[in-house]
């Protein structure tokens, strides 16, 4: 019986690495997470029974597929691996709210220039810590996650939300249709100043937001803040007074960096 089953080995063997060689053929054709967890509980069975059958040349060739595979996964799923273990990094937090403001801040910037080109008038709000509830609740609630087309389309002529601030906090749209204080008299007041200009400046002078204005008769950006409103903003200047404002101080960055990095070792 045993001279039998050992004259049977051979042929088993070149079964089962038949079947193995049609799987991994077949694996590149049908690559979904099912298939890859089947592959290697089928994987593991198969070195198993390699072992409990004493099947010398199979199990010889699974050990040095393990080898082989254990560099595969590496390589082919080193995204994966990056992402995973970017989440257990000292970074922390703030490192990653800065990444985030920076997409914000770009978005931004785009819609707003965007809206400066196209002559369409915008009075946009950037909530800092004064709470500014007092004038989204008398307005409508969207509580929307900031994107360039809400700014845009909010802004757009003849629109019901157009006439009226914008307010932001946190990335997410909070109010829109805002009625803002107009600025009580003083030397930042000048004749031509329209309605979206005072509106501003009142709400500067009343809250620490930083207010941006798109003039729909110039098509120049302004942005006012502490009671101050600076006219004629370019997109560069533009993003550096926000990033000021609502970014961390970069020798406190620095700082923190080093802190982590001495952290890690």
């Amino acid at each position: 019986m045993w001279t039998f089953f050992e004259t049977l080995t051979p042929f088993l063997e070149i079964a089962v690495i038949a079947v193995m060689l049609n799987y991994l053929l077949s694996f590149f054709w049908n690559t979904r997470s099912m298939d890859l967890m089947l592959g290697a509980v089928a994987f593991l069975l198969i070195l198993a029974a390699s072992n409990w059958l004493g099947l010398p040349i199979l199990k010889k060739i699974m050990y040095f597929v393990t080898n082989a595979a254990v560099m595969a996964v590496l390589i082919i799923f080193q995204p994966e691996l990056r992402v995973a273990l970017s989440k257990l990094s000292l970074k922390g937090k703030r490192y990653k709210e800065v990444t985030e403001f920076d997409k914000f801040l770009d978005q931004l910037a785009n819609s707003v220039y965007r809206l400066a080109d196209k002559r369409m008038g915008a009075l946009i709000v950037l909530e800092n810590e004064d709470s500014l509830n007092e004038y989204s609740q008398k307005a409508v609630i969207l509580n929307a996650l900031f994107s360039s087309e809400i700014i845009e389309s909010i802004f757009t002529i003849n629109t019901p939300l157009h006439d009226g601030a914008v307010i932001i906090r946190d990335g997410v749209v909070v109010a829109a249709a805002v009625i803002l204080p107009l600025a009580e008299e003083s030397t930042e007041i000048t004749k031509s100043m329209g309605t979206r200009h005072r509106a501003a400046l009142g709400a500067s002078q009343q809250t620490d937001a930083l207010i941006i204005v798109v003039s729909e008769e110039s098509g120049r950006v302004a942005i006012a803040r502490d009671g101050i409103i600076t006219k004629g903003v370019k997109i560069d200047r533009f993003k550096g007074i926000i990033r000021s404002v609502f970014t961390p101080p970069q020798e406190a960055l620095k700082k923190e960096f080093k802190l982590l990095e001495w952290l890690k070792q």
